[in-house]
């Protein structure tokens, strides 16, 4: 090599159109002794186009597959990259599949690098609870694809996490990359699968099952069986039995409100006693509001959010017992809302209980309000006298008390405990107790002896007005509070001076009495079920809307619930 070549000018004796070639120089650490050489190739190319266009492909794609398959080029593929970029003759090849299939980092090291250096640039916790579970799937040279446990995972990083991220590429690599999420595709596959699929497919016996798991107690009364029908909850029975039918596919999520003791949780342990029954391997999670508290709490101390999130994400049947108490626990309710993303986008089944409708849960973010609400929200009322002597009758056969207890003192509990369920239940055991302790017969005397503050307590309050004086009063309220007349709210106007009082009666007397679809419709003018329905949301709507409006009708509720 002469001097000339030495001191880094090349100058090939091409005759008088020769061009002499780019510096070279093979000193750099970042990989320009090929980037020296390429330039120098760059310039025989103006020298000699047509020899050097035949055959340019073939020996650039050799050469560069030399240079990055030696020890060196390896530990900085994609500086080299950024480097030959700079020059215009190169950038087509360099460009090509070919060249990035040969020159980049594998996805698992440039994302390694990555959260490396993010650790540095975020919190700590950010990094832990959503950087760390990401796995990366593969790289191209210019994007970076990691995959996501869940759907709502992909989302939180794409808002999140995407453009700090892309931000560390040059300062990592000296080159820019992009990065897309994606969903796992196993887990992908598993969300779109029947997740229900009937018992008799399965070969493996329940107990052996490797997925099957329950959290929480589920109890053995809790049966569609031992559930008692009445007026007060036909709708929340129906639709629970339909949800036990088609989990994930009708009513989801089942929101069952009601006050204490009406059976909301029995529902609810029948939904997964009747989907076991059918599948065992569902996998189920029952669990109360307070639980799931202390377990975001504690997860969040131990650092184990990511297990946390698996555990409850990707259960196939979560219920909820008394989720009026996420409100004004606001990590509680960010945690539940992403649980909840991703189970029903997974075409899993939602059931939860509360005390009252989602719209009147208050400090309740309205996002968690408005998913309550997707699907079907159901209440149970007060049972009646009929309600209430088929509760206790049921009692009474299973604990095998038919002969025991006679048909007036069941009566006469009836009329006296008109709470809940749970209160006449408590009201029989205290009976036979009395009765035994005295060594005497359940007799209707002995009744008034035992329950003798229940008789007080029911006798010191006026009459409980019959259900068609009830629905008087409530068409009477209302029709005071807007200013129309009963006669206008059952007649068949369509004016919305009329609409929306009438509307807010059907709405209470659903609320309040329990009242079938059918005869709501009846009482208002002969309307039908379909009109009552969209009145009943139409109200729940603009409660939720409103505060002057749920005002209003809160006034009215109130004054009735005094009158009763």
């Amino acid at each position: 090599m002469t001097a000339a070549s030495r001191s880094g000018a090349y100058a090939p004796s091409c005759g008088a159109g020769s061009v002499p070639a780019a510096p070279i120089s093979w000193t750099s650490a970042s990989g320009t002794h090929a980037c020296g050489f390429f330039s120098c190739f760059a310039g025989y190319k103006s020298a000699f186009p047509s020899l050097l266009l035949a055959v340019q492909k073939s020996v650039l794609s050799k050469l560069l597959n030399l240079f990055t398959t030696q020890r060196y080029f390896k530990s900085r593929p994609i500086c080299l990259q950024a480097r030959v970029l700079t020059y215009p003759h190169l950038r087509p090849y360099v460009r090509s599949p070919f060249f990035l299939s040969s020159v980049t980092l594998s996805a698992t090291e440039v994302w390694s690098t990555l959260i490396g250096r993010a650790r540095l640039e975020l919190p700590e916790q950010a990094v832990e609870t959503w950087l760390v579970p990401l796995v990366a799937q593969e790289f191209d040279g210019r994007m970076l694809v990691l995959t996501a446990p869940d759907q709502w995972s992909v989302e939180w990083n794409e808002s999140k996490h995407t453009q700090a991220l892309e931000a560390l590429g040059p300062v990592c690599f000296g080159h820019p990359i992009s990065i897309s999420f994606r969903v796992e595709q196993e887990r992908l596959k598993r969300s779109q699968m029947d997740l229900f699929a009937p018992a008799n497919s399965a070969t493996i016996p329940p107990l052996q099952r490797p997925h099957s798991v329950t959290i929480g107690i589920l109890s053995k009364r809790y049966t569609f069986s031992e559930f008692v029908v009445g007026r007060s909850n036909e709708l929340a029975v129906a639709a629970a039995t339909a949800v036990s039918q088609a989990p994930g596919k009708t009513y989801n999520p089942l929101f069952i409100y009601g006050a204490t003791g009406l059976g909301k949780t029995h529902l609810m342990q029948a939904i997964a006693h009747e989907i076991l029954a059918k599948n065992p391997s569902c996998r189920t999670t029952l669990i109360s509001t307070e639980q799931f508290t202390n377990d975001v709490i504690t997860s969040i101390a131990k650092r184990a959010m990511p297990d946390f999130r698996r555990r409850y994400r990707e259960t196939d049947l979560l219920l909820v017992d008394d989720v009026h108490f996420l409100g004004g626990k606001e990590a509680t309710q960010e945690e539940f809302f992403h649980t909840f993303n991703a189970i029903y986008e997974a075409g899993r089944q939602v059931v939860v209980t509360s005390d009252r409708p989602p719209s009147e849960i208050p400090r309740l973010e309205s996002r968690l309000v408005s998913r309550f609400e997707w699907g079907m929200v159901a209440d149970i009322a007060q049972p009646d006298l009929e309600h209430r002597i088929a509760i206790l009758r049921q009692k009474a056969r299973a604990d095998r008390l038919e002969q025991a207890i006679p048909d007036d003192v069941i009566e006469f509990v009836a009329n006296h405990v008109q709470a809940n369920v749970r209160e006449l239940e408590g009201s029989i055991i205290k009976l036979l107790a009395y009765a035994s302790l005295r060594n005497r017969p359940v007799s209707l005397d002995i009744a008034r002896e035992a329950l003798r503050d229940k008789v007080r307590t029911h006798e010191s309050r006026p009459a409980r007005s019959s259900r068609h004086d009830r629905l008087r009063s409530i068409q009477q309220r209302v029709a005071t509070e807007w200013g129309v007349s009963v006669e206008g709210l059952q007649a068949k106007s369509r004016t919305r001076a009329v609409t929306v009082p009438r509307q807010v009666a059907m709405y209470l007397s659903r609320e309040l009495l329990g009242l079938q679809l059918v005869e709501i419709g009846g009482a208002f003018g002969g309307r039908d079920h379909s009109t009552v329905i969209h009145s009943l949301d139409r109200v729940s709507s603009m409660i939720k809307e409103s505060v002057e409006f749920r005002g209003r009708v809160e006034k009215i509720r109130d004054s009735l619930r005094n009158d009763t």
